[in-house]
C-alpha cells in the first residue's frame, strides 16, 4: 500500500513509518517540525517521501496525497500548558488541520483514514476501565481540540460514507518521546533528571496510576486498522493494565522529589480495550518492566532534553494552576 503519515517526525509518527516501511509499504511522512524532529526519520529518509508543510493551511502538500491507499493522522499540537496559553494555535492545528487532511484524503479517494484520538477527551472519568461510550469532559483546550478533530472524522464517515475509524491513545511512552517544549512527558522529564542525576519529580505522592502503552504497540495497531475494513468506529488503545508514576521510579531507580498535585487530571487513567481486541484482534505486547528497560537502553537521546526541577516545574504550570484550578 502507500501511505501518507502527518506528523510522521514525531514520536509516535516516526514509530509508525518505520513499522509501515518494515512492511513493505510505500511511506509519505508530511511534518511541519513544530514539534517533530528529522533525526526521527533520518534513517529511513532515503526510503520515504518527505513533504515538509502545515497541514493547518490549504496548499500544494494536498498533491501528495494523489494515489494515497491509507492516509494515518497524527499531526497535532499536544501538551496542556501551551494549550491553555495559545487556544487559537491548537484549534488551527488539531481542528482546521484535521479538516484539511480529510477533504484532501476525501478528494483522493483513500481506502483507510486512520484518526490519532486522545484519552484525555474522558477527563476524569466515572469508571475504570473507561469504556469508548463514557461521557466526555475535556479538561483544557489540547483535549478538546482533538475531540473536536475526531467528531470530523468520524462526521465524513456518516456522511460522506467515508471509510474512517478513530484510535483513542493512553498514555504513549518509548523511544523519541518528546525532549523539549513545555513540562508534561513524565518519562523523557525522568529520563533527562536520571541521566543528570538529578531526582525525579513526583507530581502528588505518585499512587496515581497511568495506563502506559509501549509506542511499538501503537504502531502495530495503527497499522493493524489501516489494513483492515472496519470503519465509522472509536477504540480505545491502551496496555491493559495500569501502572503506578511510584512504580516507574522504582524501575528507573534513583531518588525523587515530590511536587504538587495538579488540577484538572484524573487519579487513574485505564483504558477498556475489549473493542478494539474484538474488532481489530489487536492485543499489546510490551509489559512495563520490558517497556523501561527498552527506554534505558537508548536513555542516551534525552541527553540534550530540559532537567526540570521543582521550581522550573512551578513555573512552567503556572498557568495550568490558575486555569485549572478554579474547579
Amino acid at each position: 500500500m502507500k501511505a501518507v503519515v502527518t506528523g510522521g517526525a514525531g514520536f509516535i509518527g516516526s514509530h509508525v513509518v518505520d513499522h509501515l516501511h518494515d512492511h513493505g509499504h510505500e511511506v509519505v511522512v508530511i511534518d511541519n517540525y513544530s514539534t517533530g524532529r528529522p533525526q526521527n526519520i533520518e534513517h529511513v529518509a532515503s526510503q520515504v517521501t518527505i513533504v515538509e508543510a502545515d497541514i493547518s493551511e490549504p496548499g500544494a502538500w494536498v498533491s501528495a496525497f494523489d494515489g494515497i491507499d491509507w492516509v494515518i493522522h497524527l499531526a497535532a499540537l499536544a501538551d496542556i500548558v501551551p494549550s491553555i496559553q495559545n487556544p487559537d494555535g491548537y484549534f488551527r492545528s488539531n481542528v482546521d488541520g484535521t479538516f484539511n487532511v480529510l477533504q484532501a484524503s476525501r478528494a483522493s479517494g483513500v481506502k483507510r483514514f486512520v484518526y490519532a484520538a486522545s484519552s484525555s477527551c474522558y477527563g476524569i472519568p466515572d469508571a475504570f476501565p473507561t469504556a469508548e461510550g463514557a461521557e466526555m469532559r475535556p479538561q483544557y483546550p489540547y483535549a478538546l481540540t482533538k475531540l473536536l478533530g475526531e467528531q470530523l472524522v468520524m462526521h465524513w464517515a456518516q456522511i460522506y460514507g467515508f471509510p474512517a475509524l478513530s484510535l483513542r491513545f493512553f498514555n504513549v511512552y518509548g523511544p523519541r518521546s518528546r525532549t523539549s517544549g513545555s513540562y508534561g512527558a513524565m518519562f523523557g522529564v525522568f529520563l533527562a533528571q536520571k541521566l543528570a542525576e538529578r531526582p525525579y519529580t513526583i507530581v502528588g505522592d505518585g499512587t496515581q496510576a497511568r495506563d502506559f502503552t509501549y509506542v511499538t504497540d501503537i504502531a502495530d495497531a495503527v497499522c493493524t486498522a489501516a489494513a483492515s475494513h472496519v470503519s465509522g468506529e472509536i477504540m480505545n488503545l491502551g496496555s491493559g493494565a495500569t501502572v503506578s508514576v511510584n512504580r516507574v521510579v522504582e524501575l528507573l531507580g534513583g531518588a525523587s522529589t515530590y511536587v504538587p498535585k495538579r488540577p484538572g487530571e484524573p487519579d487513574q487513567t485505564f483504558a477498556d480495550i475489549s473493542k478494539v481486541r474484538r474488532l481489530l484482534g489487536w492485543a499489546p505486547k510490551v509489559g512495563i518492566e520490558d517497556g523501561v528497560s527498552r527506554l534505558l537502553e537508548n536513555i542516551d537521546y534525552w541527553r540534550d532534553a530540559p532537567v526540570w526541577d521543582p521550581d522550573s516545574i512551578a513555573e512552567a504550570t503556572r498557568d495550568w494552576f490558575k486555569y485549572l484550578g478554579k474547579s
